[in-house]
């Protein structure tokens, strides 16, 4: 090709950043730490078709993600994996940090400073930054780093962690945002870059040896991009090891990198330092157009093109007919020889593990709590509407029935079994209704610091629920003192709170069961109609409204015992009926049957009144049963996480 790159050809490069980045040879220390991964492959085995083909959702293929990946890196370097999407890339860190799962077959080994990793330590071992930022919007990035180091670092006393948390901050320029909020869709906050360099200040409080990326540079615009890349670079250059997924990278970052690698169809084309990768491709007669990017050119030349049968061909040729080249190189035998002689080594430095002064559970859960009430109490709107969800419920409720009368003629016994019906099936769907709003950032939240050892997701589970516990309260006294004293409900102020009490579990449970059911099912909107159909199930089979009890076959007076609707229903009919007089001012045949509250309950729920205080323990007993059952939903969580 006419106009061929050069090793000239790279002077627009600053001298200042070259020299920072020298050749291995010329005045590098001697490494504190390597990496070495060696013959990574990874297979996975997939229905050839969709469920509803059967005969080709019966069969199988296996598809081979990842084909004997082998590179080394050492400490101070900072490596580039460059590839179309569906190279491999993010599989390949997902391999080497132990995230990959077990749908598919792993093979290979991962080595750190020539020892071996078991699958159990690569998660102390490795720090690993999602392509996506997963903050919580309300919290400073002060605030943000001290609670990660707080759940991290144990031994640490509080002096320590504001030393290490400004530290890390300055470490990434991020000292002059410490008291801005995160931000998110709703109210601005800092800038994306920032936020993106809070995600890795988040990884640096544990001081990892080995940082991986996956692509750091996403969403961001060209400029701050390359400066990411750049304080990335600078993070290796304190005695880390950092690997880096990324896309379309400026020229100018072509010298930043200590090793680029190309990947393609899961293979490694070819893995060395910039200027080797130049002589490489040249040698192989790809050169690089004059004014091209050659990351672009390099992996334009190593991409599978599957617009057609024979372009597919073609190029799927010539990425192997390079790889076959790279392997043969000097370059990679010089690579196999380097981790040949650190496996070889006699005595060996022992692995650099991450802090693991993690606190005891409670700590955790306490800190835990504290974050998620800081977070979600600033949230204005938020807070005052699950203070007057309720309320406003109840104000149509209120202004449809006006007042209670005592005549049955009048509605007297319809419209107060028509208030406790309310009461009881719709204050669960104010408490769905937070739960699906709320918690799913939380969760995404979970599932990143699970995975890097800062706790488990039945702890941040728990904090959720138990920061609830005031605002439901609250939320319910409010919605039951406007509605039990403007309707006329029994003139009782025990009565009174014995209704509020009653209440106040249906709105709870409502929240807690979408919360337990989201550990296990991924999409809300599922979770919100799974809790509207379990709720309408409840107030059937449980409430006797519809039919009475003893009406029911057999089965459904069995279920009923499982509904909490059933014990609400009944402790609120006594609450409301018992010793209640009414009148009758049109005395017609069949009109003034009933006298007396009491004759609704031996008629509907006979023995309701002895049940009373049973009935209470058993309709709070839920709530206990279901967070029992959260925890092991987001014990199951994990492993459908890690799996």
């Amino acid at each position: 090709m006419n106009g061929s790159y050069s090793m000239q050809s790279f002077k627009f490069v600053s001298e200042v950043k070259r020299d920072v980045w020298k050749d291995a040879g010329e005045e590098r220390p001697v490494p504190s730490c390597c990496l070495s991964v060696s013959n990574i492959s990874y297979t996975v085995s997939e229905r050839l078709g969709p469920w509803w083909d059967l005969p080709s959702y019966k069969r199988r293929w296996t598809r081979q993600i990842l084909h004997d990946v082998s590179f080394h890196v050492d400490s101070g370097q900072i490596m580039g994996i460059l590839g179309n999407s569906g190279s491999g890339k993010t599989t390949l860190l997902d391999a080497i940090s132990g995230r990959i799962g077990n749908s598919g077959t792993l093979c290979g080994e991962v080595f750190i400073n020539g020892r071996k990793l078991n699958r159990e330590q690569f998660q102390d071992c490795f720090s690993y930054v999602l392509q996506s930022d997963n903050l919580l919007s309300y919290l400073t990035v002060e605030e943000t780093l001290t609670y990660t180091a707080q759940l991290a670092l144990r031994k640490h006393s509080a002096e320590a962690i504001k030393k290490k948390v400004s530290a890390v901050m300055a470490e990434l320029s991020l000292s002059h945002v410490a008291h801005s909020v995160i931000g998110g869709r709703v109210f601005p906050g800092i800038s994306g870059g920032e936020r993106r360099r809070v995600s890795i200040a988040s990884q640096l409080l544990q001081d990892p040896k080995v940082i991986l990326l996956d692509e750091p540079t996403t969403g961001l615009d060209s400029m701050t991009a390359n400066q990411i890349v750049v304080l990335l670079a600078e993070l290796a250059r304190r005695d880390r090891i950092v690997i880096v997924t990324i896309h379309q990278p400026r020229s100018e970052l072509f010298r930043v990198f200590s090793r680029i690698a190309i990947m393609s169809c899961g293979e490694l084309v070819f893995c060395g330092q910039p200027e080797e990768m130049v002589d490489f491709f040249s040698q192989c007669g790809y050169e690089c157009p004059e004014y091209c990017n050659p990351f672009d050119i390099y992996v334009d030349f190593t991409s599978v093109d599957t617009r057609s049968t024979e372009r597919e061909a073609a190029t799927f040729s010539r990425m192997h007919e390079i790889t076959s080249s790279y392997q043969a190189s000097a370059i990679y035998q010089s690579m196999l020889g380097r981790m040949e002689q650190i496996l070889q080594q006699a005595e060996k430095p022992a692995i650099p593990f991450k802090s693991k002064e993690s606190p005891s559970s409670a700590a955790k859960l306490g800190v835990l709590l504290r974050r998620t009430v800081r977070n979600l109490s600033r949230d204005r709107m938020g807070v005052l509407m699950r203070l007057s969800q309720n309320l406003i419920y109840g104000l149509f409720v209120a202004f449809f029935v006006m007042h209670l009368d005592s005549d049955v003629t009048k509605g007297a016994v319809q419209d107060r079994i028509g208030i406790i019906y309310q009461s009881v099936g719709a204050s669960p769907y104010t408490g769905m209704l937070n739960a699906v709003a709320l918690f799913p950032a939380l969760r995404a939240i979970s599932d990143q610091e699970s995975q890097d050892g800062l706790y488990s997701k039945w702890q941040m589970f728990l904090a959720y629920i138990f920061h609830i516990l005031p605002f439901s309260i609250i939320s319910v006294f409010i919605f039951t003192s406007f509605l039990y004293w403007t309707v006329g409900m029994h003139p009782d102020s025990m009565r009174f709170l014995g209704f509020s009490a009653v209440v106040l579990v249906p709105h709870i449970v409502g929240e807690l069961l979408t919360v337990v059911l989201l550990g296990v099912v991924q999409d809300p909107n599922m979770v919100n109609s799974g809790v509207a159909l379990l709720n309408i199930a409840g107030i059937l089979v449980g409430s006797g409204f519809l039919r009475s009890t003893e009406q029911m076959p057999q089965v459904f007076q069995w279920l009923s015992y499982l509904t909490f609707q059933k014990y609400s229903c009944e402790l609120l009919i006594v609450t409301e009926f018992h010793g209640l007089n009414f009148t009758c001012s049109k005395p017609l045949p069949g009109a003034c049957l009933i006298s007396q509250g009491d004759q609704i309950i031996d008629q509907g729920y006979p023995g309701a009144l002895s049940r009373y205080t049973l009935d209470f323990i058993l309709l709070y007993s839920f709530l206990p049963a279901l967070l029992l059952l959260g925890m092991a939903s987001y014990k199951i969580r994990d492993y459908l996480v890690r799996h």
